[in-house]
């Protein structure tokens, strides 16, 4: 892990992470990460492996369509992500953002129910790279998306894992990460969202 570093999204590293997303098809069936922003289209859902998972092509009508949007996003400085690097290579990220650079949230109902107040933040996304998978990159990203918070003012930081209860799962179908990460990682756990998620969160101070 400690041959790793963390680099914010942006213009500057935008083709790393295009690389990494590219090389694996767009991420998501077509995705690039684009979901849980506010674009157009409708978000969707595809199953793999049984499971239910993001599926964004329909957003920018293609995968082409949702890279054009991300890159707008990062251009604009309304896409935030924390980019782990191997050496020059994007090997994963940890997306966050604001409830209004972010939206949008799954098992919504589930989640207002219990809602007592926005937070300032949300941890929406991982992706780690296939040959990275159970590497500690996704323990890395967390932190650095964190500390990237906590540089622009820090706040109330929420996350939606997902609740295994021991269970092991495909790390390719973990993109909220789960409750054990966000634990080790000092969260605390709120609410149950959905069948296997949940709400955790965790003040981070001003850097």
């Amino acid at each position: 892990m400690s041959d790793y570093t963390v680099k914010p999204l942006g213009p500057d590293t935008w083709d790393a992470f295009a690389q990494l997303a590219e090389r694996h098809n767009g991420v998501w069936n077509g995705c690039w990460c684009t979901w849980f922003h506010a674009n157009p289209g409708q978000p969707g859902i595809v199953f793999f492996g049984g499971q239910a998972q993001p599926a964004c092509a329909a957003r920018g009508q293609s995968a082409e369509g949702n890279r054009a949007i991300k890159e707008r996003l990062v251009n604009e400085g309304r896409a935030h992500a924390a980019l782990v690097f191997d050496g020059d290579v994007a090997v994963g990220w940890c997306e966050y953002g604001t409830p209004e650079e972010l939206p949008n949230i799954y098992h919504r109902k589930q989640y207002e129910a219990g809602l007592e107040g926005l937070p300032d933040y949300r941890l929406t996304c991982f992706f780690v790279a296939r040959n990275y998978r159970r590497k500690g990159v996704a323990a890395v990203a967390l932190r650095g998306a964190l500390d990237l918070i906590a540089q622009a003012g820090g706040g109330v930081v929420e996350a939606y894992p997902h609740d295994t209860a021991g269970t092991k799962v495909s790390a390719s179908f973990l993109y909220n990460g789960t409750r054990s990460l966000f634990e080790q990682a000092g969260f605390s756990y709120d609410r149950p969202k959905g069948a296997k998620n949940c709400v955790m969160s965790k003040k981070v101070p001003r850097a």
